[in-house]
């Protein structure tokens, strides 16, 4: 390789490991192109890119960028995955694992993860974990329980609040219906006193003390002499 490409791949490799904060190792000796070939496409299918560089190379990449735990996994042949902004962590850790167990051949390292080092055993355990959508939606169930919880024990009390009230105002209403009073309101005539019983007898009126009842006669006799006078 000329002096300008290496100082190509160099500079390409530093920016990968500035922009790449997780990464997996792998150990790819004894893996023919056709099985490199197709491991790269499945991994870019989930937002890995995956590059097979010289150690030489790769560590001064890595002292560039300041990525001091990746030279610790720089033994023989490498291979690295760099996940991408969207790339999916947990479908490339399976990729591997199971490119792994297919060819018996390619050796998982470790690698890096958000800037953290970690052994072999937790890319392994990575790719035990359900796809990310799954993830996603279980993390989220756990985060919102305890906020539904939350809502329930606030929201219980209001509405035994509600219901006591609309007991209340119901029973006020039944009495409403049962306390009405017996007499009549002020300024209202009693029924039934203006009218007379059928069958009882009418008392006439008397008349004012001091005058006296004229007669029939009388009164016909008073107007016949008015007429002739």
């Amino acid at each position: 390789m000329k002096k300008e490409d290496k100082e190509r791949v160099v500079a390409e490799l530093t920016e990968l490991l500035r922009t790449s904060p997780t990464l997996m190792v792998a150990d790819y000796r004894g893996l023919t192109m056709p099985q490199i070939d197709e491991l790269r496409g499945r991994l870019l299918e989930h937002g890995a890119r995956f590059a097979v560089v010289k150690n030489t190379l790769t560590r001064r990449a890595a002292e560039a960028a300041g990525a001091d735990a990746l030279l610790a996994l720089l033994e023989g042949p490498t291979a690295i995955a760099f996940l991408e902004a969207e790339g999916d962590l947990v479908a490339v850790a399976k990729a591997l694992a199971d490119s792994a167990r297919e060819t018996r051949v390619l050796a998982i390292r470790g690698g890096i993860l958000d800037g953290r080092p970690v052994e072999a055993g937790d890319v392994e355990e990575l790719a035990k974990l359900p796809p990310a959508d799954v993830l996603r939606s279980q993390v989220l169930g756990a985060v919102t329980a305890p906020l539904t919880n939350i809502v329930a024990l606030f929201s219980a009390p209001l509405q035994d609040l509600y219901g006591l009230l609309d007991a209340r105002i119901e029973q006020l209403r039944e009495q409403g219906d049962t306390s009405e009073p017996e007499s009549q309101p002020s300024g209202s005539e009693p029924q039934g006193e203006s009218e007379p019983v059928a069958g009882a007898e009418v008392e006439t009126p008397e008349p004012p003390s001091g005058s006296e009842p004229q007669s029939e006669n009388e009164t016909g006799e008073t107007q016949t002499e008015q007429e002739d006078h």
